[in-house]
Order: structure tokens, then sequence, then C-alpha cells
């Protein structure tokens, strides 16, 4: 299972899916689309808004900026994995602190 876990100025997704196969799991790549496009996104807007680290089946995402339109890609990527929690109860979970 992918777990979020949201708490003031951070991000922490751990876990894989597990939907299906390793490079067949639709809800990973959705997952991982939705993370990377709008980490992506937020560095093209304000390069000092985030930063964030990747270590096998982990990646911690640090809001240390202040930027109103990076606010909204990242409000806007918690509310899609949100839904694909929705979608996939057993395979994403969001936790908010």
């Amino acid at each position: 299972m992918i777990k979020v876990q949201v708490n003031n100025k951070e991000i922490i997704i751990t876990g894989h899916a597990n939907f299906a196969d390793y490079g067949k799991d639709i809800v990973c790549a959705a997952a991982s689309s939705i993370v990377i496009t709008s980490i992506n996104a937020c560095l093209k807007v304000q390069n000092n808004y985030l930063t964030y680290q990747e270590e096998p089946d982990k990646l911690t995402i640090n809001i240390i900026g202040d930027d109103p339109t990076c606010s909204i890609i990242i409000a806007n990527m918690l509310d899609m994995l949100t839904e694909l929690a929705v979608t996939y109860k057993k395979n994403i979970e969001i936790r908010r602190n």
C-alpha cells in the first residue's frame, strides 16, 4: 500500500500500491505521475519552495518557501492523491496530521 503522510510542512510518501506486478501497476504509475509533475511544477515556479529526498520506497517533500501558486499546486496534488485513494482504497492511504 502507498501511504501518504501529510504533516504541517512535510509530506512523506512510502510503499508500493501492489495493485499489479511491478511495471504494470496503474495505481503506482498514477501516484508517481501526480507527485513528480507537482514537484517539477513547483520547482519551475519557485525554485526555493520545496526540497525533496528520494530513498528506496520513500519520498519526502519539505515545504521551505512561501508561494501562492506552489501552494495551489501542492493542494491539487493532495486532492488528486485523495481521489485516487477513494477509488483504490486497498492500494493508497492518505493521513493528515
